[in-house]
């Protein structure tokens, strides 16, 4: 019984810790619930916290400004792929406020910085919008050949 009031509190103070620079989300505020507890909200929670909590820590990350962090997607065969992440926590791009446009102008940025260091020519630059994301949180992909 102990062990388990222990592990409840631990939990508590971790995610207390991970989460409290976080935004509201649909799970954590319930009376504007329209996909709570969906597959996508999570991952883009648990995202935004590891982008915030570990950033240049995480695996696979090439570059961190103090607003945003690229990872180089590994899966990538025949191209150079990136994946450029806000810090602040950010759904999507319907969800940017005057707040936090500083954060998506950086991401624009940061995608321009990669285009001439690495002198792509035949690239994409794109975001999903809510009904497209496997993870709810803002992020470009750019997608060039090698």
């Amino acid at each position: 019984m102990i062990s388990a009031t222990v592990s409840l509190l631990v939990g508590i103070l971790v995610g207390g810790y991970l989460f409290a620079k976080s935004q509201p989300r649909s799970i954590l505020a319930l009376n504007r619930c329209d996909h709570c507890l969906s597959q996508a909200d999570l991952a883009g929670l648990l995202g935004s916290a590891g982008v915030q909590r570990l950033g240049g820590h995480l695996p696979f990350v090439v570059l961190e400004t103090d607003r945003s962090l690229v990872l180089q997607y590994p899966f990538a065969a025949r191209h150079r792929h990136y994946v450029i992440l806000p810090k602040r926590d950010i759904k999507d791009l319907g969800e940017v406020s005057p707040e936090n446009s500083p954060d998506v102008v950086d991401l624009l940025y940061v995608a321009r910085y990669l285009i001439e260091k690495h002198r792509l020519r035949n690239y994409r630059l794109y975001s999903n919008g809510p009904g497209g994301q496997a993870v709810t949180y803002l992020h470009f992909h750019l997608v060039a050949d090698r």
